[in-house]
């Protein structure tokens, strides 16, 4: 199995594993929670393979992600690991909103370092943007905590790239977490190029575009009830339709390389660049070591030529959440002059 390069992340001296471990699926949204028995050795394994980078949230659960992180960490690992957790992402009238006021921000610092049994966190990020404060004043509180010693550096998730460069000049952000993938790049255009003019590392979330990429159609079949895929329309049967050829040309591409189509797909973010670090979830450990197997995957110009053609902007039907969730479309905040908080 290769080796788990390390990797700078963003511009302020963050350093993570070049491939990092998505959470949640743990605790929720993909079916019922997996138990802590099966989850933290799998945790462990992680750690002793070279992911040193995990990624939680407080909605993750709720609350209960984080909880198992602290189990697994028990027992000295906490130093050998970097913490990403957020904040801000409220579940409510069937939709995810953004919440940033200042008592908000600093009583879920508070709740995660609690939940993590840590004294700092290393990276924090607002998971959604709420759109009635001005980032400024999120940003203000944040910069709070981190000259207070209670967390490293500041992180947004689906922000606009006017956001990114509004809440940056406040405190130098390192790393903004969005949706990279095959499948999924409306981030692109103006997102990724602000993220790079100005030193912030990129996180990409869902690279293997919520296990589609790994599986195909066959995902969608085996799906639970209470699995949150059902309600997105890329999972939509009649968008699955269209969208297995994607799969079909990734797996057809993938048995010609040798490796599987959800290491081609892994591969294929990798080499977006030294500054994005996936964080692909599973709760398998075969899984796990399969996503480690794509960083030896290397791919040449012409074939990265050959995925961008599998992967043109027709290639996918379907919205990412369908309006249950804000995304950096639609997360501008008010100027600061119209606060008028605390």
């Amino acid at each position: 199995m290769a080796g788990v390069r390390r990797m700078k992340l963003g511009s302020q001296g963050l350093e993570v594993s070049s491939q990092g471990l998505g959470c949640m699926g743990m605790s929720c949204f993909y079916g019922s929670p997996k138990p802590d028995s099966d989850m933290i050795p799998l945790i462990h394994h992680a750690i002793n393979s070279g992911i040193t980078f995990f990624d939680t949230s407080d909605a993750y659960g709720p609350l209960t992600n984080e909880i198992l992180i602290a189990k697994a960490l028990k027992g000295g690992l906490r130093e050998r690991v970097e913490l990403g957790t957020k904040f801000g992402s409220i579940f409510s009238d069937g939709k995810v909103h953004g919440r940033g006021d200042p008592a908000y921000v600093r009583a879920c610092c508070e709740g995660s370092l609690k939940r993590l049994d840590i004294d700092c966190i290393d990276l924090y990020y607002q998971h959604r943007v709420d759109t009635g404060v001005p980032i400024e004043v999120t940003m203000g509180e944040l910069k709070k905590l981190v000259e207070e010693g209670k967390i490293k550096y500041i992180g947004l998730s689906e922000a606009s790239a006017s956001t990114i460069r509004r809440a940056h000049a406040v405190h130098p952000i390192t790393a903004v977490q969005l949706e990279w993938s095959l499948w999924t790049r409306d981030s692109e255009e103006e997102v990724i190029p602000t993220c790079r003019e100005l030193g912030i590392g990129i996180v990409a979330y869902s690279p293997l575009g919520q296990g589609f990429l790994s599986s195909g159609p066959k995902l969608v079949e085996k799906l639970s009830n209470d699995d949150i895929r059902k309600l997105l329309p890329k999972f939509y049967p009649e968008n699955v339709e269209h969208n297995k050829n994607l799969f079909e040309r990734v797996n057809a591409m993938a048995a010609r390389k040798g490796c599987t189509p959800s290491q081609l797909a892994l591969a294929w973010v990798h080499h977006q660049g030294n500054d994005v670090c996936p964080i692909p979830g599973t709760t398998k450990i075969e899984n796990l070591n399969q996503n480690i197997g794509a960083l030896s995957v290397k791919l040449t110009k012409e074939e990265m030529a050959e995925l961008e053609d599998i992967a043109s902007a027709d290639a996918v039907k379907g919205d990412r959440f369908g309006g249950m969730s804000l995304t950096w479309r639609e997360s501008n905040t008010p100027p600061l002059s119209s606060w008028k908080g605390d």
